[in-house]
């Protein structure tokens, strides 16, 4: 069992509240009456454990979490091949760099690309 708990009553949803896509995604949520329970990973750190259920739940590998096209991944690294462990510490030390909103009810989790994509869960 995961370290993430999750219900079929709610969707739990991890986002960055600098992301516009988030701030849309949360409001067209509250406005389609979702029940809503959010984690905003630039406020509540992330664990290791959790990025990596995250990435197993999308069927992802730790690395395909990171946005590599993220302005703030730009002026910090250079594009590179790192381990799992190591791609998990680059998340936990800079959270925007990862790709959300991930959006998760039940057994089902999803990236949502765009806000509509929350009622698809």
């Amino acid at each position: 069992m995961g370290e993430i708990a999750t219900s079929n009553r709610q969707i739990t949803m991890f986002y960055s509240s600098n992301s516009s896509r988030a701030k849309k995604t949360l409001a067209y949520a509250k406005a389609e009456g979702l029940a809503l329970q959010t984690v905003d990973i630039l406020k509540t750190p992330i664990t290791g454990t959790q990025i990596a259920e995250l990435a197993d739940r999308l069927g992802l590998e730790i690395k395909d979490l990171v946005n590599q096209e993220h302005p703030s991944y730009k002026v910090k690294f250079e594009p590179h091949e790192l381990s799992s462990e190591d791609w998990i510490k680059m998340i936990k030390k800079n959270p925007e760099i990862m790709k959300q909103p991930i959006a998760l009810r039940g057994n089902k989790t999803i990236l949502v690309e765009t806000p509509s994509d929350i009622i698809k869960i």
